[in-house]
């Protein structure tokens, strides 16, 4: 079987080739339009003074010119998409190196009131959500910022499936992102929904058949002009008639194309996104629950969006210079697109919600597929109401790397409570940080690092790095007293597990130590589940009064004048603090 890096590096080596292919073809085009240019000028000299012969040469060469011209976009497209397909595997490639800093990190996502997210680095620089995040549009980066930090433990086994297929496609998951990452508006999509929500339509109904009739007209003409039966005078007026119709609406018609102009990109990258979503199987029920909610009656979500981006393309035709002009006093074409434009928005505008929403859904899930795909030897939790709420064998924190990690096994039940002391940089924080991330990452249906894994969902509740404000006056003991306030009103409603990092660091050694043991006993009594981890060894008295609380700790020795750890959770009180050791071995004091 291949392995992720050879996949990655296989896919990386054809779309490259694949490029070199493409670039020979536009250079190909661009000679052929210069071509077909140059002969239509050539052919215009020639039948100068001969206007059927002119009319008929321009006739030809700007029909060709235009039919080149969109054969020729249509070969960018694909030469940006194959750019993004190269780029997503070159990223995948670094990834699987530990490389990820240059990717998005989600540092506007930090919320210091988050039940958790401040603590557990979720957000920021070399943070989960860097190391996880693949999505390629702002609302489904919000999106899977949602799912991280919101703390849902309904349906995860649905959740798993929904990852596990779509770490099995990975050509839908890389060409939905290479699409997406293409869409270059700079306008938020809940923007564009509340814009379509409270549009009001402009263009008379008469402009339904009008334009088709007024072109009719113009056609025949242009017809007798060329057979000389009328003269320029007459056409000339039948041109500044449709100019006129025109300019009563020119306003309004403007800040249409304007704002859909805007937009444009969003819907032509949308079309082609729902498309792909209408042209997959999905196994998951998730995820055919979402792709069955974009389907309509008549015809597919795609052609629908599609139809709009058209028409917002032909809209555009009115700024080409003279050949717009002629469009619109020959075929009212303004007018006529414009409308063709609201009668869209008319019937279509409270689906689009749901298909933006759709496509958000996708663009997150695909984080999470990628993610379960890039590592095959995590395990996905067992979901099961039991009296154990989590049990794992040979567990590790994600952003470590696999081959000088230190494993750990640990199980912790119902109402039960941990102590974890330890000497500083034991890793007595990075343990906390990986029993939170196993129950975030579980509660979102991904795989966890750790060779066997049992969980009963719980939401997850922390205080580990809590922060003073001086622009509120509020001192680091307020803040951190206003944290454990937090916590114990959501108990009073919820049920969490409860990660503590040493409590109320604010206030003396003897303070501290009753006012930590006193809410130690608090939270036990409320059944609650959760860890402590302390410096405090006094607290570890607690366990001989409460069976809930469990003592362990991490160790730490002093092998030839040297610091050691092994960086393993053993059962008891730890003995050997480092504090002392560190001091005299940098020279700080005597």
């Amino acid at each position: 079987m291949p392995t992720t890096q050879s996949v990655y590096t296989k896919r990386l080596q054809d779309f490259e080739q694949d490029l070199k292919q493409l670039k020979k073809k536009l250079f190909a085009s661009s000679m052929l339009r210069l071509l077909i240019f140059l002969l239509t000028v050539f052919g215009v000299y020639i039948a100068f003074g001969n206007t059927p012969y002119v009319m008929g040469v321009l006739v030809l060469g700007i029909g060709l010119f235009l039919s080149l011209i969109s054969r020729h976009a249509n070969l960018q497209y694909k030469k940006e998409k194959l750019q993004q397909l190269i780029a997503i595997n070159q990223t995948e490639l670094q990834v699987l190196n530990r490389n990820f800093s240059s990717l998005p990190d989600g540092e506007e996502f930090k919320n210091p009131q988050h039940a958790f997210s401040q603590d557990i680095d979720l957000f920021g620089k070399r943070s989960f959500f860097q190391y996880l995040n693949r999505t390629a549009l702002s609302s489904g980066k919000q999106q899977l910022a949602d799912y991280l930090t919101g703390n849902a433990i309904k349906n995860i086994p649905h959740k798993q499936d929904a990852v596990k297929n779509l770490a099995k496609l990975i050509d839908f998951r890389q060409n939905f992102t290479a699409v997406a990452g293409m869409v270059k508006t700079k306008i938020r999509n809940s923007v564009i929904i509340d814009w379509l929500r409270n549009y009001q339509a402009f263009v008379p109904k008469i402009f339904k058949w009008l334009p088709t009739v007024f072109t009719i007209a113009s056609a025949l003409l242009i017809v007798a002009f060329s057979f000389n039966f009328i003269s320029g005078w007459f056409l000339g007026g039948w041109l500044l008639l449709g100019w006129l119709i025109v300019s009563r609406y020119l306003k309004k018609v403007g800040q249409l194309s304007s704002y859909v102009s805007e937009v444009q990109n969003t819907f032509q990258q949308y079309y082609l996104l729902l498309e792909l979503l209408e042209n997959t199987s999905f196994e998951a029920e998730i995820l055919q629950e979402k792709k069955a909610s974009i389907q309509t009656e008549t015809k597919k979500a795609s052609v629908l969006l599609k139809e709009f981006s058209k028409r917002i393309d032909a809209l555009e035709r009115r700024n080409v210079l003279i050949f717009g002009q002629l469009m619109t006093g020959l075929m009212l074409w303004d007018l006529k697109q414009a409308y063709h434009l609201e009668q869209w928005l008319i019937q279509h505008q409270q689906r689009v919600e749901n298909w933006f929403e759709t496509i958000d859904f996708f663009d997150a899930y695909n984080s999470l597929g990628n993610f379960a795909y890039n590592h095959p030897n995590y395990v996905f939790p067992e979901i099961e109401q039991s009296n154990t709420v989590l049990k794992a064998t040979e567990a590790a924190h994600p952003l470590l790397n696999s081959q000088e990690a230190v494993t750990n096994d640990f199980k912790i039940d119902q109402h039960e409570f941990f102590i974890v002391t330890g000497a500083n940089m034991a890793g007595k924080s990075t343990f906390l940080r990986t029993v939170s991330l196993q129950i975030v990452m579980a509660n979102v249906g991904l795989p966890v690092y750790a060779k066997t894994c049992s969980y009963s969902p719980i939401q997850l509740i922390t205080s580990m790095r809590t922060v003073d404000s001086l622009a509120d006056e509020a001192s680091y003991f307020y803040a951190e007293l206003s944290r454990l306030k937090f916590i114990v009103e959501r108990l009073k409603n919820e049920t969490y597990f409860i990660i503590l990092d040493e409590i109320l660091k604010g206030t003396n050694s003897t303070d501290k130590a009753i006012g930590s043991r006193k809410f130690i006993e608090k939270l036990v009594g409320s059944q609650s589940t959760g860890i402590i981890a302390t410096h405090d060894l006094s607290l570890c008295e607690v366990a001989e009064e409460l069976p809930q609380v469990k003592n362990y700790y991490f160790d730490a020795e002093i092998i030839q004048d040297e610091l050691h750890f092994d960086y393993t959770l053993k059962k008891g009180i730890c003995k050997n603090m480092n504090a002392s050791f560190l001091l005299k071995k940098m020279e700080i004091v005597d």
